[in-house]
């Protein structure tokens, strides 16, 4: 759905008026479980949600890696989207089974399909432990105050996991006002039960992404194994007869991803000319190698649609929040709002200025952005193999330090989950492989030119392609055995092999930990200490009515079912099966917009009018996709898949005027499932019975 002049002007002045006022307003805030908003709560919905409900929510909540999902029954079922589940899908299909085009349904247990690589995650308790890691730091500045706290939250993490905590990860908020210990139960043993078709998991395609009305069923089905049976979880939802209904309060429990909304107006000027710009070239480019790529054939098509419609995702959200921060009217409303922060500010004569620290930063690094952003972990090559290749010669390097010492991402509490994708038996496609290697080569060096340093050594005298080809042909990298053998062996293993992948990663790493560093000690170590001061302002001037910027960590939601007006039209908000029908006929020469064999056929069998899609006010961005939308009894109404294109500025700003979250209705999961996939066992299941 495109977005029009009138709707952009209406969206503008929403978030003009809400960035002014300080703290949230109307249905804003990703709110932490132990810092929930329960004035607001009750005195907007009367609703004031007790211990237990939110125990049960609590434990219910799933994190899967960047998004969301949630416990359903009390045998172990769990909800999730198709598109948060199509990684397993994808890795689960075979030229002779492709469970993305075909979907898939387990009718028994035993037909239910082991993903290897599938680590899920509950919330169990919450720690405050920002007394200890700030102490570590007091008296210093700087470099060396970010390492100290940084060897802190290695300490408190590692105490936790050796005081019995399965999974222990400190989570810093506010920009480092805050830090609290989050304590996590892993599910290790996770299958997949039930996945539609993707081609109505996405109907519409490209084009109805990120619009509505929506046709989508963006749902599948997992579930979680305990000593070879179905968990028996302590917590689940239960699933909604009634469904929501226009105006009904819908509530949100999940784990959005990253939200800027906290910068200063020189950082988000820093974002919206420098980093929005590059991100978006890095994706269109992308995306056009990728439809190339799929346009080959089908197994082409089934080997790289998934990237494809990732980094078509990609490429959509930032342009949407781009297009948001070029309007003027946004820029002037978050100087008013910093100005309200600035004005209660009591800066000492001898201290520097916060916001100024902030806006010199972000000029240091214009300077080398553009290098640093190319070379980070595994982005210019979005290769298996070379995320491979580049764990096993960090874990080289890093292991022999001490925890606290290491890069972030091999720290000892980090190391299960990276020791999951490194063994994982996923399949490895070489042709993929060399194409993503070759785009990113030639992406380094129409960036930096032909006879950058890094560039030249990466190339070692071959073009893009021929150097790729080669990479990919001679690795021993896709062998399972030969990854471990390698991990095991550490420092010693690495260097004596030979293997022209970890030569080649191992100059790329040099030049990133450079970059690395130099961007902790002139950028990220200032943006930590002024942005820490920033909030001590904003804490003593609001208090816990600010919440602070989403951090993939669970938060919660809330909001009204509502439809909005766009360009003098209704948007109802809700769509039916009755709605899908009907537009597939009027698009009946679209390919997106075509119906799987099985819904072509019985078609007739659908009742016309059982919801699809819904639309609320919830304020989600990504990493919420498969949370739960819940009622005020905390049953299943829906789960969201994703936001409409006015709600892309949400990254940054939060408005409710159009801006809305996108579900897949309970009703129109159970439709499917009973109509179109004879799995009424799944359907019952969901529902108790």
């Amino acid at each position: 759905m495109r977005v029009n002049t009138s709707g952009r002007a209406a969206l503008l002045t929403a978030v003009a008026a809400m960035v002014c006022s300080g703290p949230a307003v109307a249905d804003e805030g990703m709110w932490l479980f132990n810092g929930l908003p329960r004035e607001a709560l009750q005195s907007r919905y009367r609703f004031e949600p007790s211990a237990e409900w939110l125990q049960r929510v609590q434990g219910s909540a799933l994190q899967f890696d960047g998004a969301s999902g949630s416990f359903v029954s009390g045998r172990g079922l769990v909800l999730t989207n198709h598109h948060v589940g199509s990684d397993q899908i994808h890795k689960l299909s075979t030229p002779e089974r492709d469970l993305m085009r075909d979907g898939f349904v387990a009718r028994t247990l035993g037909e239910e399909i082991p993903c290897a690589d599938l680590v899920l995650r509950s919330l169990t308790r919450i720690e405050d432990v920002t007394a200890e890691v700030q102490r570590a730091a007091e008296g210093l500045s700087g470099e060396e105050a970010g390492a100290a706290r940084r060897a802190a939250i290695s300490r408190i993490e590692s105490a936790a996991r050796k005081a019995g905590s399965q999974d222990a990860s400190v989570v810093t908020l506010y920009h480092g006002a805050r830090h609290h210990l989050y304590h996590y139960r892993r599910y290790s043993d996770v299958r997949l039960v039930f996945a539609p078709h993707s081609q109505i998991a996405a109907w519409g395609g490209d084009y109805a992404n990120f619009g509505y009305p929506r046709f989508c069923l963006d749902m599948c089905l997992f579930r979680v194994y305990e000593n070879g049976k179905p968990l028996e979880p302590e917590h689940y939802l239960r699933w909604s007869e009634a469904g929501a209904a226009d105006g009904d309060l819908v509530l949100v429990a999940g784990h959005p991803w990253r939200t800027q909304r906290l910068l200063t107006v020189d950082h988000v000027r820093f974002v919206r000319d420098v980093d929005l710009p590059h991100s978006l070239f890095e994706a269109w480019r992308r995306e056009s190698i990728w439809q190339q790529f799929v346009n080959r054939g089908p197994d082409e098509r089934r080997i790289g649609l998934e990237a494809l419609g990732g980094v078509q995702n990609r490429r959509k959200a930032r342009a949407g929040v781009l297009a948001g921060l070029l309007d003027p009217a946004v820029m002037d409303a978050l100087r008013s709002a910093e100005q309200r922060v600035r004005g209660k500010a009591q800066i000492a004569e001898d201290a520097a200025d916060p916001w100024q620290q902030i806006g010199e930063a972000c000029d240091r690094y214009r300077q080398f952005h553009a290098r640093h952003v190319a070379t980070g972990g595994n982005r210019p090559f979005r290769s298996a193999l070379t995320s491979i290749a580049l764990n096993l010669v960090r874990l080289a390097e890093e292991l022999p330090k001490p925890s606290g010492e290491r890069l972030a991402e091999y720290r000892d509490t980090a190391l299960d989950g990276l020791y999951v994708g490194l063994y994982s038996p996923a399949p490895i496609h070489p042709e993929f492989e060399t194409e993503s290697i070759a785009a990113g080569l030639s992406y380094l060096a129409e960036s930096f030119g032909a006879e950058d340093p890094l560039v030249t050594a990466l190339l070692d005298g071959r073009s893009p392609r021929a150097r790729a080809e080669q990479l990919v042909g001679e690795t021993k990298l896709a062998d399972v055995a030969e990854r471990r053998r390698l991990a095991e062996g550490g420092r010693a293993a690495i260097e004596a092999n030979g293997d022209p992948l970890l030569r080649f990663v191992r100059a790329w790493d040099a030049e990133e930990r450079r970059l690395r560093a130099r961007h902790e000690r002139e950028v990220g170590s200032v943006l930590d200490a002024a942005y820490a001061r920033i909030a001590a302002v904003r804490f003593e001037l609001d208090g816990d009515r600010v919440y602070p910027d989403a951090t993939g960590t669970l938060r919660f939601s809330f909001g009204p079912v509502r439809g909005y007006v766009e360009s003098g039209r209704t948007v109802p908000p809700f769509t039916t099966y009755g709605g899908l029908l009907d537009l597939h006929a009027q698009r009946a020469d679209d390919p997106a917009c075509a119906l799987p064999p099985v819904w072509s056929e019985r078609r007739g069998k659908l009742n016309p009018q059982t919801p699809l899609n819904f639309v609320c006010t919830a304020d989600i961005i990504g990493g919420n996709s498969g949370s739960p939308a819940l009622s005020r009894a905390g049953e299943v109404v829906g789960v969201i898949f994703d936001g409409n294109i006015q709600s892309l500025i949400w990254d940054m700003r939060y408005t409710d005027e159009q801006a809305r979250a996108v579900c897949v209705d309970s009703r129109g999961i159970l439709e499917a499932l009973r109509v179109m996939y004879d799995a009424p066992m799944l359907a019952d299941e969901l529902q108790g019975r």
